[in-house]
């Protein structure tokens, strides 16, 4: 037993810092890469080429030569097609390297008072579209570029305002199909098609606006609004996550944070300015 705890020692003495930092890297990379393909179509398949892998192995311990030849040859062959089939979880994580604070500052930049007017212009809007359930799919553009999608709308280029996002998706319009794209301070595009949700645990009775929201927000950095016409009630798709039933003044909040306002400080000084 002593021989056994000195070997451990010894074994434990050529480990060096490097190492450990080398170990947690490759750890945190594994754990960001399976967390991007959870839920997935991916997980699936990723299961299926670990169980490859592991057949492979015990192939060439029970030296059984010829299923050990077909699997390497598989596995030479499914580097091609790893690619290839998880090409959306691929382009995933590297948007998400790209678009890291470690690379770059936020895209989103703008003033108090611009944010403010767009925070109440995109919330009245919602709620007038609300009570008249009337189905509403807005999407802000924040680091990653979303002109594939917007190339498949119709451009405006226009000022946010409430009548207009309000007039667009009024049933039977030219317009109203399809989601409504705002970059910073403008509608930048209007009846435009989002990518669905991979998500296989997206509620049955979501409709093809929140499916495509939560597709959106899987695949960018995007905030999603999505109005339901069958209830009325309004949703958040943010970071592959869906929260539902958002009142007005949550919903502020919501986008008060996502043109990084301090909206609570800013009034504070306002009102403080006021009593001056």
């Amino acid at each position: 037993m002593g021989e056994e705890f000195n070997g451990l020692i010894d074994a434990l003495s050529y480990i060096r810092v490097r190492d450990i930092i080398d170990v947690i890297i490759v750890a945190l990379a594994i754990y960001k890469i399976f967390t991007l393909i959870k839920q997935t179509r991916a997980e699936q398949l990723m299961k299926g080429v670990l169980a490859i892998f592991t057949f492979s192995i015990v192939s060439r311990l029970l030296n059984l030569y010829t299923v050990s030849w077909i699997l390497e040859k598989a596995m030479t062959a499914g580097f091609i097609l790893f690619i290839v089939v998880f090409q959306p979880e691929l382009r995933r994580m590297l948007e998400y390297i790209g678009t890291s604070n470690l690379f770059r500052k936020s895209f989103i930049d703008i003033q108090y008072e611009t944010a403010k007017d767009i925070v109440e212009e995109v919330s009245s809007a919602m709620g007038s579209l609300s009570r008249q359930k009337i189905g509403a799919l807005l999407v802000f553009e924040n680091k990653t570029g979303l002109n594939e999608v917007i190339e498949t709308g119709t451009r405006l280029n226009s000022d946010i305002s409430s009548e207009l996002l309000i007039n667009i998706f009024i049933p039977n319009t030219p317009l109203h199909d399809g989601a409504v794209i705002l970059r910073k301070d403008k509608i930048v595009a209007a009846s435009c098609f989002l990518p669905m949700s991979d998500s296989q645990t997206v509620s049955k009775e979501l409709g093809t606006r929140h499916r495509a929201a939560l597709g959106m927000s899987e695949r960018s950095d995007s905030l999603s609004i999505i109005v339901s016409e069958e209830t009325g009630t309004i949703s958040v798709a943010e970071k592959g996550e869906l929260k539902r039933y958002v009142d007005i003044e949550t919903l502020k909040e919501i986008l008060f944070k996502f043109y990084n306002v301090d909206w609570k400080e800013e009034e504070e000084d306002n009102s403080g300015k006021d009593k001056e």
